[in-house]
């Protein structure tokens, strides 16, 4: 068989798996029903339904955001009113008590001078001293005193431990825990205790 021979058998073969493949898909065509082609495009348009949120999805999900965002900003307001209720109360309370190391401070000066007070002399030089100290002792209560800074009432009053610090006790014609003696003033800053008086109480 010549070349040419071969050439033509292998176009003729070539035509013919041609025109069978064509047949075969007119074939397919012609058994494809209307319903399957409807199906297969109600199917893909509902497969691309589902993989897209619908709005009002979309709506849910944005307003589970918002109460998010809501909370979020109630508590952080809610912990910012709280840090200012507390920054505002300490100042109070330091502005309250500011003058309160001026006291402790002032304390011990007044306890000297009322030491001095209860020495007893007789000649003039020590009245005059005595006098001098006097006055220093009154100008000191004074100005405690503008600061609401005042001495605890002990003497012959209930024994209060808030306020009197027992030291000794005694058995008495009195009644029983009532101060019979004061051994160092105790003071009092507004509503708080600066220092308890020292006191003996009756048994």
């Amino acid at each position: 068989m010549t070349n040419e021979e071969e050439k033509e058998k292998v176009d003729e073969t070539a035509e013919t798996a041609a025109e069978e493949t064509k047949k075969q898909e007119e074939t397919e065509t012609e058994n494809t029903k209307p319903e399957d082609t409807a199906k297969e495009i109600s199917a893909e348009e509902t497969s691309e339904e589902n993989s897209e949120p619908s709005a009002e999805d979309e709506l849910l999900s944005m307003k589970e955001q918002l109460e998010e965002s809501e909370n979020k900003y109630l508590k952080l307001y809610a912990e910012f009113e709280n840090f200012k209720r507390r920054n505002r109360q300490e100042t109070e309370l330091n502005n309250k008590y500011k003058d309160q190391k001026f006291a402790e401070d002032l304390l011990p000066v007044i306890d000297n001078l009322e030491r001095a007070l209860a020495i007893k002399g007789t000649d003039e030089s020590f009245n005059a001293l005595h006098k001098g100290v006097e006055m220093v002792y009154n100008n000191l209560v004074e100005t405690l005193e503008k600061h609401e800074i005042k001495a605890i009432e002990a003497l012959n009053q209930p024994f209060d431990p808030n306020f009197h610090q027992a030291v000794m006790t005694e058995e008495s014609d009195t009644e029983s825990n009532i101060v019979i003696e004061e051994f160092q003033k105790g003071y009092i800053l507004k509503d708080r205790v600066i220092r308890p008086t020292m006191v003996k109480v009756s048994e």
